[in-house]
């Protein structure tokens, strides 16, 4: 049987978004077309907050499964569906809620502050939520609120967990977790394009090495990333983030030149193999069929809710 037509593939989703009265929201890491046909684009705080305001009956959510825990998490009365329940997070698999349970039974005066990169199972046994984008402030938010001596265990990514450390000047307890795009980077590579590209800017994602990071001109989250190259004078930029996000950088700003930050070996790495299970086709027979659904407990929803509604409160 022939492939199907991308055509017919648009249409056939403009019809089944109707029918279901159904949105669909996808992440910047979305391969070019899922962004195109997308009723909304963004990182992790911007779907969050998408989700929690969407009227419609259907979520479909083109990204990896903590993000459509969120969208349910946030939004229970909408049924939510994935492409694949096969796309999840390395980085989110690197902190199992168990492992995490006996953690924190040994740290019970720590304050859990965790990055939205993780399961509901997480996010429940968390204080608050942040993202990369408000990492900085929520931790400030926690001081704050709770005063500087307040201890603080940070997870899952212990990247951005040393970032924002560096950045608040608050000491905290982090979990060894990583992210296989993020943890990729060629230091060495990246030197070497510096050294061909001496007019562009190394911009990059707090997820990544501190190696990476002292070397970057600008670090901020996927939209901050985003937002800076679009609007800097600067024509050009390599980026160390997953190579999705130049798909809307080269839309907002086609006058500019974006080189994808290189990985150690010759390979994909810099794309999330998790973000690329997703596909139009994929897109379509989730809505025709109204599956694979994302489903969870009243009780584990709930207590995932409290401290993602803080981080959206504080936000």
């Amino acid at each position: 049987m022939p492939p199907r037509k991308s055509e017919d593939l648009f249409a056939e989703l403009d019809r089944l978004k109707k029918e279901k009265n159904a949105v669909i929201l996808a992440h910047y890491y979305q391969n070019p077309d899922i962004q195109d046909v997308a009723d909304f684009v963004g990182d992790s705080l911007e779907l969050a907050r998408a989700a929690q305001r969407s009227k419609a009956k259907t979520i479909l959510f083109a990204g990896v499964h903590f993000m459509a825990e969120g969208a349910k998490i946030l939004n229970p009365e909408a049924k939510v569906l994935m492409p694949d329940l096969r796309a999840g997070c390395s980085l989110s698999d690197s902190c199992p809620p168990d492992a995490f349970a006996k953690l924190r039974e040994k740290h019970p005066d720590h304050f859990v502050v965790s990055y939205i990169n993780c399961s509901a199972a997480i996010k429940a046994q968390s204080d608050v939520i942040c993202t990369s984008s408000n990492a900085v402030k929520i931790v400030d938010r926690v001081k704050k609120e709770f005063g500087s001596d307040q201890k603080i265990l940070f997870a899952p990514d212990r990247n951005l967990g040393a970032y924002v450390s560096k950045m608040t000047g608050q000491p905290m307890m982090l979990w060894q977790g990583t992210c296989i795009v993020h943890e990729t980077f060629s230091q060495r590579k990246i030197i070497e394009l510096q050294t061909q590209h001496p007019d562009a800017e190394l911009i990059a994602h707090p997820e990544c090495e501190k190696e990476i990071l002292e070397k970057a001109e600008f670090i901020g989250s996927t939209s901050a990333l985003l937002k800076y190259a679009v609007e800097s004078s600067k024509k050009k930029f390599i980026v160390a983030t997953e190579e999705g996000i130049l798909h809307q950088m080269k839309k907002k700003a086609p006058e500019k030149e974006f080189i994808p930050a290189p990985p150690n070996k010759n390979c994909a790495c810099n794309e999330c193999p998790f973000m690329k299970l997703n596909t139009l086709e994929k897109i379509v027979a989730a809505l025709r069929d109204e599956t694979p659904e994302i489903q969870m407990s009243e009780d584990l929803r709930q207590r995932a809710l409290k401290p993602l509604q803080r981080m959206l409160d504080w936000s």
